[in-house]
């Protein structure tokens, strides 16, 4: 394993979510194997600004779903090689059929218009860099979970934009894939279990569906992403790679 993938790089990477568990961690890897790492935030500002002391970054306030606020992070990130994009709000688990349109519409806006608002803004700062975009999707993308819809479905549609621009971005040395997670022992499922959405039972049940029986954990997932990044994945684009111990298999 290397550890110094982005010492040499030029400028910065930028992680949206980064109070988040999946991001932070992603972010304390970057920063431990050499990159200069710009966290962006929503309202965790205490949070953010502890983690960028910690790391030795930078935190930027943004609201992905406002196209002016995207470029507004971007112009204060600077030069960046890499994009990760770890952004989303707590998804309550509900049967499609009790998903209201309103949720349903907030939940595209919240997931879908925001990654793409902040790809747009990203797009020629990647390009001169020949940097890599890695989004933080779903493992429920293969396989569909019941009461998971507004977490699986908005997930596909950001998997088929991240296809979309390593097609079209990779004449210009961009790329861009996917980390599906599985259930983890912190980030998401943490919320699930204490907002009541999954109890020990269901959580007994699940671990039973996953062929290594047992939850991952955000450095799992920071460990793909990282890996996705770096030059050592320099001819994978346009792929998803999911780390849920076997869910999806």
């Amino acid at each position: 394993m290397s550890s110094r993938d982005f010492l040499y790089r030029p400028g910065a990477a930028l992680v949206t979510g980064a109070t988040g568990g999946i991001g932070a961690a992603v972010a304390r890897m970057l920063a431990a194997r050499g990159a200069t790492v710009v966290l962006a935030y929503r309202s965790s500002a205490a949070a953010a600004d502890e983690l960028a002391a910690e790391v030795g970054g930078k935190a930027v306030r943004a609201d992905l779903t406002d196209p002016d606020s995207c470029a507004g992070l971007l112009s204060a990130a600077g030069p960046i090689h890499t994009l990760v994009h770890a952004a989303g709000p707590h998804v309550p688990m509900l049967h499609l059929s009790r998903v209201t349109p309103a949720q349903f519409h907030e939940q595209l806006t919240q997931d879908v218009a925001a990654f793409f608002n902040v790809v747009s803004a990203a797009l020629p700062a990647l390009r001169a860099t020949k940097g890599s975009l890695v989004a933080v999707t779903t493992a429920a993308t293969r396989r569909f979970p019941v009461r998971d819809g507004l977490s699986a479905v908005p997930k596909g549609a950001v998997e088929a934009l991240v296809r979309g621009i390593a097609a079209e971005e990779g004449r210009f040395g961009v790329r861009a894939n996917c980390v599906g997670p599985g259930m983890l022992t912190d980030g998401m499922a943490t919320r699930l279990i204490e907002s009541g959405d999954l109890d020990e039972r269901a959580l007994e049940v699940t671990r039973s569906n996953i062929p290594l029986r047992t939850f991952g954990t955000a450095e799992d997932i920071a460990e793909a992403v990282c890996f996705l990044a770096s030059d050592r994945a320099r001819f994978i684009t346009g792929q998803k790679l999911d780390v849920d111990g076997g869910y999806a298999a």
